[in-house]
């Protein structure tokens, strides 16, 4: 339960880097700036980070599987390219479920590009640096 807990509040932390650094991914609802308390923006936060753990666990594996000649053919590059359609995908559904409470946005193909490398690299840093067993 503590790695569950622990999963998720560093694909949090690593949300809010992502949406701090690019403007093309933000929490604002569109009747609202941005510039709202943090303390507003952290149940969205973890709730857009367990969205895109549930879609990581359930959508990715089985896109992966079926891009592996993509994969193999792009020497891996193409993983990118999953990883941004998933940021994608999270960011559809969370717009589905609760676009109120929530309100993550993502701005087109390149920020979520951008995106999800950024949030690939601040959890693998988190999980080194803090989470190391």
């Amino acid at each position: 339960m503590t790695r569950v807990l622990a999963w998720l509040l560093s694909n949090a932390v690593a949300i809010a880097v992502a949406a701090w650094l690019l403007d093309g991914i933000s929490f604002a609802r569109p009747d609202e700036p941005f510039g709202t308390e943090v303390q507003e923006k952290v149940l969205p936060l973890l709730a857009v980070s367990a969205i895109l753990g549930l879609v990581s666990v359930t959508v990715e594996p089985v896109v992966k599987l079926l891009s592996i000649p993509f994969i193999i053919l792009t020497i891996g590059l193409f993983l990118l390219v999953i990883n941004a359609l998933m940021l994608l995908l999270t960011a559809w559904i969370a717009d589905k479920v609760a676009p109120e409470a929530i309100g993550f946005h993502v701005d087109g193909f390149w920020n979520a590009l951008v995106g999800s490398i950024i949030i690939t690299l601040v959890t693998g840093f988190i999980d080194v640096a803090v989470l190391d067993d």
